[in-house]
């Protein structure tokens, strides 16, 4: 051994056992020997001669590295002799006359073989067929060596698929010209030989020596896509692939490999006719058997693939032929291969380049435009929906993850609702070209269903209620009303149906969702309201033992009650009774936050109730007791926590602020089914009711000043009771916006912002008082809060209050948008507010020119012009707020209106930013109209000469903006604006 081969163990040493100095020296002394230019002829010297693996592959691995990193700086007599050397070791042959090692290669470790047929098909790259033009015809004599030269010759073969052929990788354009100039040559001089070769192996080796031929069969399935198809597509070459197929005791392995060589041959480019006439050749009825193995083997599922994909090229024939006699074929194909190609979906794993989805959304839409289905589509139709329900079938072995929804189930909850999505879709197609026939089969389904075993029952009745949910899409409203087809005894059945498995939660969700997609026909037959209600308010629905499923039952229910309305009135008596229940424990003391968190927390059962008992049909006296009943408890609950936390001895404070949460919650949505008419006008008593509620709920901000969340429900029932009770809630709102005003954090402010943008939106300059006794306290608070330029974030900044302010500052832009658009705008020369304006008027600034949000720019440049129109009379009426005329024309009419829309970052290529603009020249036109020439002679004369516009575009646009063409102005403004661009150098400075 020699201090090279020495260096190279040391260096691939990985048990540790060797010094860490010892393996650089080694390391550094074999970088040596790669940077000598004698390095390829000693590598070839070791391979001849040296029996170590690690020696081995090291030498071809440098060999490797100096043909693509150094081939063209090679003298062409050391690519010669590199050339010789590796193909007389592939082959099998010395290399010199003591040759001892080279044999040994072959005789090797996978990892050296394919290395050594990596640096052939490297050879190939730079010298097939210009300079090593028999590269591939020196290899076939040698094939008759034995294994060892033809296990080598199909690594060749694959390694030349892998590194230069095969589309599956990306190329470069010249690695694409390389595969190209290749295959045209193999085409031309040896392909014929070599496919030859294949069939002679195949058929001596197929006994003997399986494993060989799976290689062969592996290169002949790469290569079938460029050859001629006519060298594997005959009788002798297609007899043999069957055969290997077909019979019985031959390797798995084997015989899997052959189906992937004939599904190579069926998925081949070609056109349609040849294509038909090949896939009808193959007789592939002959392997149909073969599929009915051990669904987990190889064989099997190569059958499996090869059959899915020779139906995918039927029904692509079928599609692309437009004689007759094609489609007849292509028809009778299709027809014979379908059952095998369900039974592979239902009970086999499928091939992931087959999309099941794909393939069966194609079929049945060559189905649409037929006025009716033959007997044996009517087949394959039902065989499909049998695939759509075993496919969207949960495994049991998730079923106590599902029902308790854990981590697990919630997983697979989520991954399940995805995967459906496009079967759901094949299923309404189907609902459509066979609506009869769809609807039995959910029929059968449900049945079947019931009567199943319990250890399968719950995932197959779930399965058929989602399909029988899913159908819904596909049907009109009218089809739903009058029970079109078998829904006539299909919805009545789902009512009527208790299933044994209906504790588990999926089952029970899915079987609510399905009766409110089909309550429509439960309109039109109000016979079937009882069982309907039923269904809701027992043990199915909202006393369900599982929390998310009552929840679930309670929004439904209330979608239910918004559907049916009036005619449920008959039933509300037994509605309340049966609710009794869950109305107390929803404001239970007890009642865990956490439990009734999220958008289905369980108050919807008040919003059902509220809108029941809230219609005008429901006689006054009774509507009178129904509400008295549900709120008079609710408020004296309210009013005992009130007592217990003034007399600072509160019970269990946490769940007496829980509780009051609750109670605020349930009062909200219980009011959601009381209109403004009926409360105020029909039935003033009602209202009443609701103003007294509001008082007592109002006491909660004195009490609770600090507590976020309930402060947040009491303004959303104030919200509410705008809405409810109208102007007569005004009484109630200094007291409720005083203490609301109490707290001044941003996330508090926002939600006083967004209430009183509502009262301003509904009552109008009906609320100028009560905003001039809160303006100046909101200014002050907002204008200390926010800072006067941009929100900064950065590294120490907290990602929540950036969030925050930039909600506030949104918020308070929109507040001083709908203050200037309700004719509310002297508010803010009201001598309390004054002292804000100057500050109001550099944030709105500042906003119009440099915001991010473009829409908060152009709310504010709205506001411009609103506060312009209302306080300057024209152009020589009186100044009504002195100074704004001169802010105006000067920081106004500048910086935004010129200045910020000549920087390049004013993108025109953007939808909002073109909108913003838009308002922008509208603010130019409003000041002309007001301001006359005082604006033009300061915008043109001062503005245009600072950025170096051209006179006669001055002057145009001058004629633009005194004319009436505002379109016509807009278009012209933005064309100069593009043209002064270039002439800014940077020197904009906003003033």
């Amino acid at each position: 051994m020699d201090d090279l081969e020495k260096a190279i163990l040391i260096s691939f040493d990985e048990s540790g056992a060797v010094n860490s100095g010892l393996k650089e020296q080694a390391v550094a002394f074999i970088q040596q020997i790669k940077e000598n230019p004698s390095v390829c002829s000693i590598c070839i010297e070791k391979l001849c001669f040296s029996k170590l693996v690690q020696v081995q592959f090291w030498c071809l691995q440098c060999l490797h590295e100096v043909l693509r990193v150094k081939y063209s700086s090679m003298a062409p007599e050391e690519k010669s002799f590199i050339r010789k050397s590796v193909s007389s070791i592939a082959c099998c042959e010395p290399v010199h006359a003591n040759d001892s090692s080279s044999a040994s290669i072959l005789e090797g470790p996978s990892f050296i073989k394919n290395k050594l047929a990596q640096v052939v098909v490297t050879l190939i790259y730079f010298e097939y067929p210009s300079i090593w033009p028999s590269v591939f015809v020196d290899f076939l004599p040698n094939l008759s060596k034995g294994a060892m030269v033809i296990e080598m010759f199909s690594r060749v073969l694959n390694a030349l698929d892998d590194e230069i052929i095969s589309l599956d990788y990306p190329r470069s354009q010249d690695d694409v010209a390389v595969s190209g100039r290749i295959k045209d040559a193999m085409r031309a001089q040896c392909v014929p030989q070599i496919v030859g070769a294949w069939y002679d192996i195949i058929s001596m080796y197929r006994n003997s020596n399986p494993e060989l031929c799976s290689s062969v069969l592996d290169s002949l399935r790469r290569y079938i896509s460029w050859i001629d198809i006519g060298l594997i597509a005959n009788d002798a070459f297609t007899g043999l692939l069957f055969d290997l197929m077909l019979v019985d005791g031959l390797l798995d392995q084997l015989r899997a490999a052959a189906a992937g060589a004939v599904l190579a041959m069926v998925s081949k480019r070609m056109d349609s006719k040849s294509k038909l006439s090949l896939l009808q050749n193959l007789q592939i009825r002959r392997v149909f058997r073969l599929v009915a193995g051990d669904s987990d083997s190889e064989l099997v599922s190569s059958v499996a693939a090869l059959l899915t994909g020779y139906a995918t090229e039927v029904l692509e024939c079928s599609k692309r032929l437009s004689s007759e006699e094609g489609k007849g074929v292509s028809l009778e194909l299709l027809n014979e291969v379908l059952p095998s190609v369900f039974y592979v979906m239902q009970n086999c794993e499928v091939d992931s380049a087959f999309s099941i989805v794909q393939f069966l959304s194609v079929y049945v839409g060559t189905m649409k435009s037929l006025s009716a289905l033959t007997e044996t589509q009517l087949l394959h139709v039902g065989q499909i929906l049998e695939v759509i329900r075993s496919q969207i079938q949960f495994d049991p072995m998730y079923r106590n993850n599902l029902d308790v929804l854990d981590k697990i189930g919630r997983e697979e909850e989520d991954r399940m609702v995805e995967f459906r999505k496009d079967l759901f879709v094949l299923l309404r197609n189907i609902g459509r070209v066979a609506p009869d026939l769809t609807q039995a089969f959910i029929r059968s389904s449900l049945d079947n269903a019931v009567s199943s075993s319990e250890d399968r029952n719950a995932e197959e009745v779930e399965a058929s209620l989602s399909l029988f949910y899913a159908l819904g899409e596909s049907l009109s409203d009218d089809a739903m009303r009058t029970g079109t087809g078998l829904l006539k005894e299909l919805v009545p059945m789902l009512l009527s149906t208790r299933f044994p498995c209906h504790s588990n939660r999926l089952v029970a969700l899915v079987y609510l969702e399905t009766i409110t997609r089909y309550v429509k026909f439960v309109t039109e037959n109000t016979q079937y309201i009882p069982i309907a209600l039923q269904a809701f308010l027992d043990e199915r629905g909202i006393h369900h033992p599982n929390v998310n499923v009552c929840r679930r039952a309670s929004y439904l229910f209330m979608r239910v009650v918004k559907l049916l309305k009036s005619k449920l009135v008959p039933y509300i008596e037994t509605i309340l009774q049966s609710l009794q229940d869950t109305v107390a424990q929803f404001t239970r003391m007890s009642t865990s936050s956490k439990e009734l968190s999220g958008s289905e927390d369980g108050s919807h059962i008040f919003e059902a109730i509220g809108l029941l008992i809230g219609m005008e049909d429901v006689p006054v006296e009774k509507q009178s007791d129904y509400l008295s009943a549900l709120l008079t408890p609710l408020c004296h609950q309210v009013e005992v926590a009130l007592l217990n936390a003034k007399s600072h001895n509160p019970k269990e404070p946490l769940a007496q602020i829980e509780n009051l949460q609750q109670i605020v919650m349930a009062i909200n949505a219980l009011s959601k089914g009381f209109s403004e008419r009926l409360v105020t006008a029909t039935r003033p008593g009602i209202g009443l009711m609701f103003k007294k509620t509001l008082d007592i709920l109002l006491q909660i901000l004195v009490v609770f000043p600090k507590i976020e969340p309930l402060r947040s429900k009491v303004t959303s029932f104030i919200h509410r009771m705008v809405d409810t009770l109208g102007s007569s809630v005004f009484p109630y709102l200094p007291k409720a916006l005083g203490q609301l005003l109490t707290e001044s954090e941003p996330k508090e402010l926002v939600g006083f912002l967004v209430l009183l943008n509502q009262l301003i939106c509904k009552f109008g300059t009906e609320l100028r008082d009560i905003l001039e006794e809160v303006y100046p306290v909101i200014a002050h608070r907002t204008f200390n809060i926010l800072p006067r330029n941009d929100i900064q974030s950065g590294p120490g900044s907290c990602a929540e209050e950036i969030r925050e302010l930039q909600d506030l500052q949104r918020t308070f832009f929109t507040f001083l948008n709908v203050i200037a658009t309700h004719e509310l705008s002297s508010v803010f020369l009201n001598p309390k507010s004054s002292g804000y304006l100057d500050m109001m008027m550099q944030l709105l600034l500042y906003a119009c020119c440099n915001h991010k949000d473009i829409l908060i720019r152009k709310g504010s440049v709205q506001i411009f012009i609103r506060l312009i129109k209302e306080w300057c009379a024209g152009p020589y009426g009186e100044e009504k707020v002195p100074g704004f005329k001169s802010f105006v024309i000067e920081a106004f009419a500048m910086n935004c209106c010129l200045y910020s829309v000549l920087d390049k970052s004013f993108e025109f290529r953007d939808a909002n930013t073109v909108v913003l603009f838009g308002e922008i020249v509208l603010a130019q036109k409003v000041m002309y109209e007001k301001f006359g020439n005082d604006f033009l002679l300061n915008f043109v004369s001062k503005g245009f000469q600072n950025v170096h516009c051209p006179q006669d575009l001055a002057e145009q646009y001058c004629q633009k903006l005194q004319a009436n063409d505002f379109k016509a102005l807009k278009s012209f403004y933005q064309s100069l604006i593009e043209k002064l661009r270039p002439q800014q150098n940077g020197s904009l400075v906003f003033r």
